[in-house]
């Protein structure tokens, strides 16, 4: 069965509140959150696969400068393109909004993460100490200008 990327509606969140938990941990975010970041209007969508959640991407753009939120991917479908799919179709989205730059925070420690922004262009710019909470984990922040 193959992948669909599509909006993020409310009915989602239930299901990606599980996924935020195995990835983020304690750091996670809450299901009133999401429902914040909709309510605000914000781009979000979720990757299905048969109609089951399996990742979920957010954006938030201001005035000419959009903010990738979070991409994340379920842990037993990781490495199969999804994290890629999302994060090109937030991308899309900015480019079809006129917003540059595209910036992110993403955590120092996630290599991963940070190598796939790599690819799309985005760069270090700067640190924020102790983003993450509460492991005190820092931020590494990356902009994508074009």
């Amino acid at each position: 069965m193959s992948v669909s990327v599509e909006r993020m509606r409310w009915w989602h969140i239930a299901d990606l509140v599980p996924i935020e938990a195995e990835l983020f941990g304690d750091e996670r975010w809450s299901a009133a959150m999401f429902w914040n970041e909709l309510a605000n209007g914000h781009y979000y969508l979720v990757a299905l696969d048969g109609g089951s959640v399996v990742g979920y991407a957010g954006l938030s753009v201001t005035g000419a400068e959009a903010w990738i939120q979070n991409i994340a991917v379920r842990g037993d479908r990781q490495h199969r393109g999804i994290g890629r799919s999302l994060l090109e179709a937030l991308l899309v989205e900015a480019d079809r909004r006129g917003a540059r730059p595209v910036l992110l925070e993403v955590a120092v420690d996630n290599a991963k993460a940070q190598r796939l922004y790599d690819r799309y262009g985005f760069a270090p710019v700067g640190v924020r100490r102790g983003y993450y909470q509460p492991s005190n984990t820092d931020a590494v922040v990356m902009r994508r200008d074009g």
